[in-house]
């Protein structure tokens, strides 16, 4: 059964962006390079929001084709690209992307028949929105935190105020030499669904292509990103900022 891994950039008084969607606070460098291009060769599908996937729509299919990109930058364009995209929106008014499918809304059921499903894990990026979603359905398997070091005092955070505590236990521990912490979490409360019976499984309820399907955004282009650069616009191409827009 694939595990659902939101993978998120963090400060230590936890939040994912600023208040207007800062993001140059972040510290990004090999390490940093390196487990981004790690996690999405290690897993088969993205789970995003409308507006993430708008953002990496506009920017990875360009920067896989683009010759002054390095070989690392390309090569991580490349796997996003042809990944399969599953965007959750209740529009339906989202970007035209190859192998993207669209969910109407984070529902129970419908995410479970996602994890029984054949492939790799499904890395959350980006939507707050989806993210707090999954969480209140005890759907998450693993938070990837990178934890920065640095305190924005005000911001977005990622989880929610007047909810319920949320217990994880640590899973691993790996300090970057910029000082960030990547800290991979488990929930205590998750609820694994039990494997479906062989002669019982349903083809997955979601719908086709989107581009095929659905009414489609024109992608814009994105700014180009490096590992060595760490300027909010370059940023957002990468990792865009926690917003909650479906």
């Amino acid at each position: 059964m694939r595990k659902i891994v939101v993978s998120t950039w963090t400060t230590l008084d936890g939040f994912v962006a600023g208040p207007r969607d800062e993001m140059d606070w972040l510290l990004i460098d090999d390490q940093m390079y390196r487990y981004e291009r790690e996690l999405v060769e290690g897993s088969g599908s993205l789970l995003l929001g409308r507006i993430t996937h708008t953002d990496f729509a506009g920017h990875w299919p360009r920067a896989a084709q683009d010759p002054d990109e390095t070989d690392e930058v390309r090569e991580y364009a490349r796997r996003v690209d042809t990944m399969e995209k599953i965007v959750v929106s209740a529009s339906g008014n989202i970007a035209a992307w190859q192998n993207t499918r669209r969910l109407e809304r984070v529902d129970r059921d419908e995410v479970i028949e996602l994890k029984r499903g054949h492939g790799k894990d499904i890395v959350v990026y980006g939507s707050l929105a989806v993210i707090r979603a999954l969480v209140e359905l005890r759907l998450v398997d693993e938070f990837h935190m990178l934890v920065h070091p640095v305190a924005l005092r005000d911001g977005k955070a990622l989880f929610e105020n007047g909810r319920p505590p949320q217990r994880l236990e640590l899973v691993s521990a790996e300090p970057f030499t910029s000082g960030v912490v990547l800290m991979k979490y488990r929930p205590v409360d998750r609820v694994p669904p039990p494997p479906e019976p062989r002669h019982n499984r349903r083809q997955s309820s979601l719908p086709g292509s989107v581009a095929a399907r659905e009414p489609s955004q024109r992608a814009q282009p994105g700014p180009k990103w490096s590992p060595n650069t760490a300027t909010d616009s370059a940023v957002r191409s990468f990792r865009p900022a926690h917003r909650s827009g479906l």
